[in-house]
Order: structure tokens, then C-alpha cells, then sequence
């Protein structure tokens, strides 16, 4: 997973997380892009907060300061996919005043 990291750094990824009493709680994995769609955009690859640490606001703190990071690079949007089976992860996105913009379609190619 570290060489896939830092291939994906390489191409402007960036790796992020949140610490509380010297420990990971959450984590965060995002790039900046632009399309004829959105403009300037971050993309939010990956957001994750450890099982025991849900509902303790670690996860709002990380998604906070990922959201004020777009804003202060000029982004238009702030983005990110979700599973269709993360009900708990949408009902925080939601609460999060996120919109469901769009269904996105992957074809595995391998």
C-alpha cells in the first residue's frame, strides 16, 4: 500500500489524518483536479475513521479542514464517491449539507 501511496503522490495526491493521544483517528486522501463539469475541484479519495473512533468528531474535524482546504485553493467543489452500502458514512455527508449530484459508473477493466 506505501508504493501504491507514493506513486499516487507523484500525481498530486495528498495524505492527511487526524491525532488525538498519539494515535490515527481518521484519515483522509485527496487531490485537486479541474473538469469542464466542475471547474477547480478537490476530489476527497479516501475518508476513514477508525471503528472505535466514529461519532467522537473526529471524522467532522478531518472533513472541516478537507472543505476549508478547497475553499483557500480556489475550488468550486468539494467531491467524493461513496459506496452505495456506506449508510452511515452518507447519513454524515448528508448531515454535512453534501448534495447527491450523480451516479458514478465504473467498467473493471481487469
Amino acid at each position: 500500500m506505501i508504493a501504491q501511496i507514493l506513486r499516487q503522490q507523484v500525481d498530486g495526491y495528498f495524505l492527511v489524518y487526524c491525532e488525538s493521544d498519539n494515535e490515527i483517528r481518521s484519515v483522509a486522501g485527496y487531490r485537486f483536479g479541474e473538469n469542464l463539469a466542475y471547474g477547480k475541484f478537490m476530489y476527497v479519495d479516501d475518508l476513514v475513521t477508525r471503528s472505535d473512533d466514529r461519532s467522537k468528531g473526529f471524522g467532522k474535524l478531518l472533513f472541516d479542514w478537507l472543505v476549508a482546504q478547497a475553499r483557500a485553493h480556489g475550488c468550486a467543489v468539494f467531491s467524493l464517491d461513496s459506496g452505495v452500502q456506506r449508510f452511515d458514512a452518507h447519513r454524515f455527508y448528508l448531515v454535512n449539507r453534501m448534495n447527491i449530484d450523480s451516479h458514478h459508473f465504473a467498467l473493471r477493466l481487469s
